[in-house]
Protein backbone atom coordinates (compact mmCIF):
# COMPACT_ATOMS: atom_id res chain seq x y z
CA UNK A 1 0.00 0.00 0.00
CA UNK A 2 2.44 3.07 -1.22
CA UNK A 3 0.19 5.73 1.07
CA UNK A 4 1.66 4.03 3.83
CA UNK A 5 5.01 5.73 5.86
CA UNK A 6 7.68 3.77 5.54
CA UNK A 7 8.45 2.66 8.66
CA UNK A 8 4.98 0.96 9.08
CA UNK A 9 3.43 3.59 11.40
CA UNK A 10 -0.71 3.56 11.28
CA UNK A 11 -1.52 7.54 11.20
CA UNK A 12 -5.37 6.64 11.41
CA UNK A 13 -7.46 9.88 12.47
CA UNK A 14 -10.05 8.24 15.61
CA UNK A 15 -13.22 9.81 16.88
CA UNK A 16 -11.78 12.87 18.21
CA UNK A 17 -9.80 13.88 15.34
CA UNK A 18 -12.40 13.40 12.09
CA UNK A 19 -11.60 14.92 8.84
CA UNK A 20 -13.26 17.98 8.00
CA UNK A 21 -13.52 20.07 5.00
CA UNK A 22 -11.15 22.86 3.64
CA UNK A 23 -12.50 24.56 0.51
CA UNK A 24 -9.64 25.97 -1.64
CA UNK A 25 -11.70 28.48 -3.08
CA UNK A 26 -15.24 28.67 -4.58
CA UNK A 27 -16.12 30.63 -7.67
CA UNK A 28 -17.55 34.16 -6.82
CA UNK A 29 -20.67 33.90 -5.19
CA UNK A 30 -22.70 35.48 -8.36
CA UNK A 31 -21.63 32.16 -10.05
CA UNK A 32 -21.44 29.78 -7.04
CA UNK A 33 -24.63 30.69 -5.27
CA UNK A 34 -25.06 26.71 -4.05
CA UNK A 35 -21.69 26.41 -2.96
CA UNK A 36 -21.36 29.44 -0.73
CA UNK A 37 -24.97 28.41 0.46
CA UNK A 38 -23.92 25.15 1.74
CA UNK A 39 -20.73 26.67 3.69
CA UNK A 40 -23.20 28.04 5.48
CA UNK A 41 -25.75 25.18 6.43
CA UNK A 42 -26.01 23.80 10.10
CA UNK A 43 -23.70 20.54 10.57
CA UNK A 44 -21.49 20.68 7.66
CA UNK A 45 -17.79 19.92 8.45
CA UNK A 46 -16.45 22.96 7.90
CA UNK A 47 -12.76 23.84 8.37
CA UNK A 48 -12.22 26.30 6.67
CA UNK A 49 -13.35 28.33 3.42
CA UNK A 50 -11.08 30.41 1.02
CA UNK A 51 -12.05 33.94 -0.15
CA UNK A 52 -10.13 34.97 -3.36
CA UNK A 53 -12.07 37.93 -4.98
CA UNK A 54 -9.07 38.91 -8.03
CA UNK A 55 -5.91 37.04 -7.57
CA UNK A 56 -6.34 37.83 -3.59
CA UNK A 57 -8.99 40.90 -2.06
CA UNK A 58 -9.07 42.82 -5.25
CA UNK A 59 -9.35 46.57 -5.43
CA UNK A 60 -12.29 47.35 -3.17
CA UNK A 61 -15.15 45.67 -1.28
CA UNK A 62 -17.33 43.42 -2.96
CA UNK A 63 -20.76 43.11 -1.86
CA UNK A 64 -21.83 40.04 -2.92
CA UNK A 65 -18.59 38.40 -0.76
CA UNK A 66 -19.31 40.78 1.74
CA UNK A 67 -22.87 39.15 2.04
CA UNK A 68 -21.03 35.51 1.24
CA UNK A 69 -18.67 36.47 4.06
CA UNK A 70 -21.05 37.82 6.48
CA UNK A 71 -23.56 34.35 5.91
CA UNK A 72 -20.71 32.27 6.68
CA UNK A 73 -19.73 34.06 10.28
CA UNK A 74 -23.30 34.01 11.26
CA UNK A 75 -23.41 30.35 10.67
CA UNK A 76 -20.41 29.79 12.65
CA UNK A 77 -21.70 32.03 15.32
CA UNK A 78 -24.85 30.04 15.71
CA UNK A 79 -22.85 26.84 15.59
CA UNK A 80 -20.81 27.64 18.37
CA UNK A 81 -23.15 29.74 20.68
CA UNK A 82 -26.43 28.56 19.26
CA UNK A 83 -29.33 27.02 21.67
CA UNK A 84 -28.23 23.34 19.92
CA UNK A 85 -24.83 22.32 20.68
CA UNK A 86 -22.98 20.72 17.79
CA UNK A 87 -20.16 18.35 17.87
CA UNK A 88 -16.68 20.39 18.65
CA UNK A 89 -15.55 19.68 15.23
CA UNK A 90 -17.79 21.31 14.02
CA UNK A 91 -18.44 23.93 16.47
CA UNK A 92 -15.26 24.95 15.92
CA UNK A 93 -15.37 25.23 12.44
CA UNK A 94 -16.19 27.60 9.48
CA UNK A 95 -12.89 29.86 9.46
CA UNK A 96 -12.80 32.66 6.40
CA UNK A 97 -9.30 32.57 4.96
CA UNK A 98 -8.19 35.29 2.40
CA UNK A 99 -6.62 33.82 -0.19
CA UNK A 100 -3.07 35.86 -0.86
CA UNK A 101 -0.25 34.34 -3.70
CA UNK A 102 3.40 34.36 -2.41
CA UNK A 103 4.07 33.25 -5.89
CA UNK A 104 6.65 31.03 -4.71
CA UNK A 105 8.66 33.58 -3.17
CA UNK A 106 8.43 36.15 -5.70
CA UNK A 107 6.10 38.61 -4.20
CA UNK A 108 7.61 41.85 -2.63
CA UNK A 109 6.22 41.49 1.16
CA UNK A 110 4.60 45.36 1.33
CA UNK A 111 2.12 43.70 -1.43
CA UNK A 112 1.18 40.58 0.18
CA UNK A 113 0.56 42.69 3.55
CA UNK A 114 -1.69 45.34 2.12
CA UNK A 115 -3.35 42.07 0.57
CA UNK A 116 -3.71 40.90 4.03
CA UNK A 117 -4.68 44.68 5.48
CA UNK A 118 -7.39 44.72 2.87
CA UNK A 119 -8.98 40.67 3.66
CA UNK A 120 -9.10 41.97 7.11
CA UNK A 121 -10.27 45.75 6.68
CA UNK A 122 -13.14 44.95 4.04
CA UNK A 123 -14.03 41.07 4.95
CA UNK A 124 -12.80 40.32 8.64
CA UNK A 125 -11.59 37.32 7.32
CA UNK A 126 -10.22 34.65 10.20
CA UNK A 127 -7.14 33.54 8.57
CA UNK A 128 -5.03 33.49 5.67
CA UNK A 129 -4.68 31.50 3.07
CA UNK A 130 -0.97 31.35 1.22
CA UNK A 131 -1.01 30.34 -1.90
CA UNK A 132 1.95 28.91 -4.00
CA UNK A 133 3.78 29.14 -1.08
CA UNK A 134 7.69 28.07 -1.50
CA UNK A 135 8.70 24.94 -0.27
CA UNK A 136 12.14 24.86 -0.02
CA UNK A 137 14.54 25.54 2.62
CA UNK A 138 15.86 28.76 1.29
CA UNK A 139 12.77 30.32 1.50
CA UNK A 140 11.79 29.48 4.90
CA UNK A 141 13.19 32.61 6.75
CA UNK A 142 11.27 34.98 4.67
CA UNK A 143 7.83 32.71 5.27
CA UNK A 144 8.49 32.24 9.02
CA UNK A 145 8.82 36.78 9.00
CA UNK A 146 5.86 36.87 7.09
CA UNK A 147 3.81 34.34 8.77
CA UNK A 148 4.95 36.44 12.25
CA UNK A 149 3.64 39.43 10.94
CA UNK A 150 0.71 38.06 9.83
CA UNK A 151 -0.09 36.60 12.89
CA UNK A 152 0.29 40.25 14.82
CA UNK A 153 -2.18 41.89 11.83
CA UNK A 154 -4.49 39.18 12.88
CA UNK A 155 -4.30 39.38 16.80
CA UNK A 156 -4.42 43.44 16.54
CA UNK A 157 -7.60 43.16 13.89
CA UNK A 158 -9.97 41.69 16.87
CA UNK A 159 -11.68 40.29 13.87
CA UNK A 160 -10.60 36.66 13.87
CA UNK A 161 -11.76 34.59 16.03
CA UNK A 162 -9.09 32.16 18.03
CA UNK A 163 -6.17 34.11 17.37
CA UNK A 164 -6.38 33.63 13.73
CA UNK A 165 -5.24 31.06 11.07
CA UNK A 166 -2.93 30.65 8.58
CA UNK A 167 -2.38 27.48 6.06
CA UNK A 168 0.52 27.05 3.81
CA UNK A 169 -0.49 26.30 0.14
CA UNK A 170 2.60 24.48 -0.88
CA UNK A 171 0.92 21.23 -2.50
CA UNK A 172 3.67 18.50 -1.98
CA UNK A 173 6.11 17.92 1.23
CA UNK A 174 7.95 21.10 1.70
CA UNK A 175 11.22 21.43 3.85
CA UNK A 176 10.39 20.16 7.69
CA UNK A 177 10.81 23.24 9.27
CA UNK A 178 7.57 25.07 7.46
CA UNK A 179 5.70 22.52 9.75
CA UNK A 180 6.21 25.14 12.65
CA UNK A 181 5.70 28.48 10.66
CA UNK A 182 1.55 27.86 10.12
CA UNK A 183 -1.37 26.05 12.11
CA UNK A 184 -1.62 24.40 8.67
CA UNK A 185 0.40 22.96 5.83
CA UNK A 186 -1.15 21.94 1.95
CA UNK A 187 0.72 18.75 1.36
CA UNK A 188 -0.86 17.34 -1.47
CA UNK A 189 -3.05 18.79 -4.12
CA UNK A 190 -3.71 17.30 -7.72
CA UNK A 191 -5.46 14.07 -9.74
CA UNK A 192 -7.21 11.30 -7.70
CA UNK A 193 -4.28 8.74 -10.04
CA UNK A 194 -1.60 10.47 -8.64
CA UNK A 195 -3.29 10.57 -4.76
CA UNK A 196 -3.98 6.68 -4.50
CA UNK A 197 -0.34 5.71 -4.83
CA UNK A 198 0.96 8.85 -2.79
CA UNK A 199 3.53 8.70 -0.31
CA UNK A 200 3.85 10.74 2.72
CA UNK A 201 6.78 11.94 4.14
CA UNK A 202 8.47 10.82 7.15
CA UNK A 203 8.77 13.85 9.04
CA UNK A 204 5.06 14.00 9.25
CA UNK A 205 4.71 11.82 11.44
CA UNK A 206 5.39 14.16 14.27
CA UNK A 207 2.80 15.58 13.89
CA UNK A 208 -0.96 15.43 14.50
CA UNK A 209 -3.27 15.12 11.56
CA UNK A 210 -4.90 18.64 11.77
CA UNK A 211 -1.63 20.22 10.56
CA UNK A 212 -1.64 18.62 7.06
CA UNK A 213 -4.25 19.40 4.45
CA UNK A 214 -5.10 17.69 1.19
CA UNK A 215 -6.93 18.47 -2.06
CA UNK A 216 -8.02 15.85 -4.67
CA UNK A 217 -9.62 16.09 -7.79
CA UNK A 218 -11.32 13.32 -10.27
CA UNK A 219 -12.04 10.99 -7.05
CA UNK A 220 -14.51 8.50 -8.18
CA UNK A 221 -17.54 8.09 -5.97
CA UNK A 222 -16.80 4.36 -5.96
CA UNK A 223 -13.22 5.66 -4.81
CA UNK A 224 -14.85 8.09 -1.86
CA UNK A 225 -13.74 5.37 1.08
CA UNK A 226 -10.18 4.30 0.54
CA UNK A 227 -9.28 8.00 -0.76
CA UNK A 228 -10.40 8.70 2.46
CA UNK A 229 -8.28 6.01 4.28
CA UNK A 230 -5.22 7.00 2.19
CA UNK A 231 -5.89 10.85 3.88
CA UNK A 232 -6.18 9.23 7.49
CA UNK A 233 -3.76 7.30 6.96
CA UNK A 234 -0.97 10.04 5.77
CA UNK A 235 -2.35 12.01 8.82
CA UNK A 236 -4.51 14.51 6.58
CA UNK A 237 -6.95 16.17 8.82
CA UNK A 238 -8.60 18.51 6.25
CA UNK A 239 -9.67 17.17 2.85
CA UNK A 240 -11.45 18.76 -0.24
CA UNK A 241 -11.94 15.38 -3.01
CA UNK A 242 -14.23 16.37 -5.68
CA UNK A 243 -15.05 14.39 -8.79
CA UNK A 244 -14.91 17.42 -11.10
CA UNK A 245 -11.56 16.94 -13.51
CA UNK A 246 -11.38 20.83 -14.34
CA UNK A 247 -11.56 18.89 -18.05
CA UNK A 248 -13.49 20.85 -20.69
CA UNK A 249 -17.18 20.30 -20.38
CA UNK A 250 -17.54 18.09 -23.54
CA UNK A 251 -21.94 18.99 -23.67
CA UNK A 252 -20.66 23.08 -23.73
CA UNK A 253 -17.25 22.43 -25.08
CA UNK A 254 -15.99 25.44 -22.59
CA UNK A 255 -12.64 25.35 -21.89
CA UNK A 256 -10.51 24.19 -18.47
CA UNK A 257 -11.79 25.06 -15.03
CA UNK A 258 -10.58 25.14 -11.99
CA UNK A 259 -11.97 21.81 -10.52
CA UNK A 260 -12.29 22.58 -6.85
CA UNK A 261 -14.68 26.21 -7.64
CA UNK A 262 -17.74 24.00 -7.54
CA UNK A 263 -19.11 21.50 -5.23
CA UNK A 264 -18.52 17.85 -6.12
CA UNK A 265 -21.62 15.54 -7.37
CA UNK A 266 -21.75 13.45 -3.94
CA UNK A 267 -21.23 16.54 -1.62
CA UNK A 268 -24.33 15.08 0.69
CA UNK A 269 -23.10 11.89 0.69
CA UNK A 270 -19.21 12.85 1.53
CA UNK A 271 -20.86 15.20 4.00
CA UNK A 272 -22.56 12.32 5.74
CA UNK A 273 -19.61 9.77 5.45
CA UNK A 274 -17.54 12.60 7.17
CA UNK A 275 -20.50 13.11 9.50
CA UNK A 276 -20.10 12.03 13.85
CA UNK A 277 -19.12 8.34 14.06
CA UNK A 278 -16.95 7.69 11.20
CA UNK A 279 -13.53 6.33 12.09
CA UNK A 280 -11.05 4.08 10.91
Amino acid sequence: MPYLTSTGTARRTGAAEQLGFGVPGYAHPLLAPAEWAELARPGTPLHWAVLNIDNGPGTRPDPHCLEAAGRLRNARERAVHGEEALDPVRASAGRLLGRIDLAHGDRPLDEVIADARSFLDWYRVDGFYLDRCPAGRPGLPAVRRLTSTLAVLLADSGSARGGGHLVLGHDTHPYPGYAEAADQLVTFRGPWTDYRWSQVAEWTAAYPPGRFAHFVHGVPRTHLEEAMRVARWQGAGTIFFTDRTGEADPVSRRGQTDPFATLPRYWDEIVSRIGPGISE
